[in-house]
């Protein structure tokens, strides 16, 4: 088994590199823990108050429960990966059954920010891309999936999103064993990536 974690900036295009790579590899691989599945349960914050969540920040995540998941996944057992609703700032009552794979990917800003996860992970990727991009690329999710307005974006962008960046996305890229620069658009260091994975993966059936 072989773990790999891929942190970068919010719309740094983290999502396309992980999906490329789960295209590229046979099916039934890779297990994904999306990090932003891990959120802490806000269902008994009130509603007013859920807005005003830092959700860039380390402590809005369950860092315990994530570990335990991928100990339990390194053990054979399978896992009940929970569902965050973006809209409520909840958890919902029903869950994702994941079984262990040979490949696991966790995937988020803070992937390599928690010494104890990056102890766990095999292999560190940091996404990364211009400012300028990741900002448009966060303004066409967030109206798109999330429901709100350019305007409030971008209010959220410079008063949250860049100052959690500069202070603790940004230095986890000193973490990394690899870095790709452009996102998903970086097919060579996507195919590298893969290159890695089928090579460690081939090594351990051999053993």
């Amino acid at each position: 088994m072989i773990i790999i974690g891929i942190a970068g900036g919010t719309g740094s295009g983290k999502t396309t590199v992980v999906r490329k790579i789960v295209n590229s590899l046979a099916p039934g691989e890779v297990v994904l823990l999306p990090q932003d599945s891990y959120y802490k349960d806000s269902s008994h914050v009130p509603a007013e108050l859920r807005q005003q969540i830092n959700f860039d920040h380390p402590d809005a995540f369950d860092w315990p429960l994530l570990l335990q998941h991928i100990q339990m996944l390194k053990e054979g057992k399978s896992i009940e990966q929970p569902v965050y609703h973006y809209q409520t700032s909840s958890r919902l009552a029903e869950t994702i059954h994941v079984e262990p794979r040979p490949v696991i990917i966790i995937e988020g800003i803070l992937a390599l920010c928690d010494p104890d996860l990056r102890n766990m992970i095999d292999l560190k990727i940091f996404v990364d891309a211009d400012p300028d991009e990741r900002l448009i690329r966060v303004i066409q999710r967030d109206v798109v999936e999330r429901g709100r307005t350019a305007e409030a974006v971008m209010e959220r962008y410079t008063r949250v999103l860049k100052p959690m960046h500069q202070q603790f996305i940004e230095p986890t890229k000193r973490y990394a064993d690899l870095i790709i620069p452009e996102g998903g658009s970086n097919e060579i260091a996507i195919h590298i990536l893969k290159m890695y994975i089928e090579k460690h993966l081939h090594h351990e059936v051999n053993m």
